[in-house]
């Protein structure tokens, strides 16, 4: 394969292939019985127009000498932007916002593709296939005979089938109760690490204590958590007291692990508090310097504080009445 060869040889071909795959040709129907068939044509039509610019961007007469010099590690930090300002634009609620950056994550994914198609080690369509015959086989449900009866039944299908695949077997065979055709002693110790590489820390960090909690590591009651969470908060203030970087760094690690855990007990998500306590700090830090009306550095602490009080106090009420208004509507 090479960036000079059209990406789709054949559209009457490329773009419908299953090559021979039940799973792929039964998600295809199935696309088609739920969804509108116009609209399924248009985004087949734009994705192949996408497809198409990145294949002349990525080609040596005449491309971009930019997307040229791009490999599959220089995207990645593209990969991660795009994704967070997708989430940016979600959270905003602005629908403009949300297809320009959702246009943005999927040039990456047809990018990566392009790269790789470069290489000759895969493209879009294998892509395609992959992550279309996953959902197939995930959801048996839908796609197969298994009867279930609750969100709960479908997540532990879920869990069970995606420990069958690491074990190799990709029959997406279930019983319906959350147990494959065969299913042996599961080590929960890749998926974890696998969490770790991948996702943001606290994402990580709550990931792999709910996982861990499933698998019966877990706390008889929050109680239990909140005794782990002192106990970790006393050992880090020794740490700062009297021992090495190092070890404050570890201390300090075990502190947010146990809060998160905390978090976990009471159906918090820490990454979006978080999030949601840098939004509150960046728009009373503007309120303080809108109302100091010059640089921050000119004034005392006392002053500062008092500015402070006043921008938490205004934005409060503010919130306050936003949620009165939503609660009456």
């Amino acid at each position: 394969m090479s960036s000079q060869s059209s990406p789709l040889p054949n559209s009457d071909h490329s773009l419908e292939d299953s090559s021979g795959s039940e799973i792929a040709s039964q998600s295809r129907v199935d696309s088609q019985v739920a969804g509108d068939p116009k609209k399924i044509r248009q985004s087949l039509e734009a994705l192949q127009s996408l497809i198409e610019i990145v294949a002349q961007l990525r080609s040596p007469n005449g491309g971009c000498p930019w997307d040229l010099a791009q490999t599959p590690e220089s995207l990645m930090p593209y990969v991660i932007e795009e994704a967070y300002e997708v989430v940016d634009a979600i959270r905003l609620g602005d629908r403009h916002q949300i297809v320009d950056e959702l246009g943005d994550l999927l040039l990456q994914v047809v990018l990566q593709a392009q790269v790789a198609q470069d290489q000759e080690q895969f493209f879009l369509k294998d892509v395609a296939e992959a992550v279309a015959q996953k959902l197939v086989r995930r959801h048996p449900h839908v796609f197969g005979s298994v009867q279930v009866d609750s969100t709960d039944a479908v997540h532990a299908n879920w869990e069970a089938i995606k420990a069958a695949e690491d074990r190799g077997d990709m029959s997406g065979q279930v019983a319906g109760d959350g147990q494959t055709s065969s299913t042996p002693v599961e080590w929960l110790t890749p998926r974890l690490q696998k969490y770790v590489r991948s996702l943001p820390p606290l994402m990580a960090s709550l990931k792999v204590s709910k996982k861990a909690a499933r698998a019966g590591f877990e706390w008889d009651s929050v109680e239990g958590v909140w005794e782990k969470f002192h106990e970790e908060l006393e050992e880090f203030h020794q740490a700062i007291e009297s021992e090495s970087k190092a070890r404050q760094q570890s201390e300090l690690g075990d502190l947010l692990f146990t809060l998160v855990n905390i978090a976990r007990w009471h159906g918090l998500d820490p990454s979006e508090a978080l999030q949601s306590t840098n939004q509150r700090f960046i728009d009373r830090f503007a309120h303080v310097e809108a109302a100091a009306g010059r640089s921050l550095t000119e004034f005392s602490l006392e002053e500062l504080e008092a500015l402070w009080r006043a921008a938490k106090s205004e934005l409060s009420a503010k919130e306050q009445s936003q949620e009165q208004t939503q609660f009456r509507e």
